[in-house]
């Protein structure tokens, strides 16, 4: 599983790298430190926050739609992942929005989706295609 290190996390859950250390602080939000002195937080960690947060905000009115765009590309980690036999439901949190993708299990599995795992939703339409970044070294 991955670690992201704090300023990948703080973009991900949509707070400030200060606020994310105060969590760590307190014990909100587990982290370590990476083998050059880093914190970093585990992606699974990151994914619970993220659902609990997901679940505590209550989503603002944007207003009227002025203007639309098929290129809709959301950065976020998986929060769940629930397959079956055929099909799998893979949700992603990014910032405070909450991407749920319909795909066959087989893709899922190739692409190494559990919670954690960072990932990107490209929306078009009501088709929802789940991208996963290289990972850096």
């Amino acid at each position: 599983m991955a670690a992201l290190r704090i300023s990948e996390a703080t973009r991900l859950l949509g707070v400030s790298d200060d606020t994310l250390r105060r969590w760590v602080e307190a014990g909100r939000l587990e982290a370590r430190t990476d083998e050059v002195g880093r914190l970093v937080v585990e992606g699974a960690e990151l994914a619970r926050v993220a659902r609990e947060r997901a679940e505590r905000t209550e989503l603002l009115e944007a207003g009227p739609i002025v203007s639309e765009s098929a290129r809709n590309r959301f950065t976020g980690i998986v929060t769940r992942v629930t397959k079956d036999l055929v099909m799998a439901q893979v949700e992603i949190q990014a910032g405070p929005f909450r991407v749920v993708s319909l795909m066959s299990s087989e893709a899922a599995t190739e692409l190494g989706l559990e919670p954690g795992v960072l990932a990107v939703a490209s929306v078009k339409s009501t088709n929802v295609v789940v991208e996963v970044p290289q990972q850096r070294a």
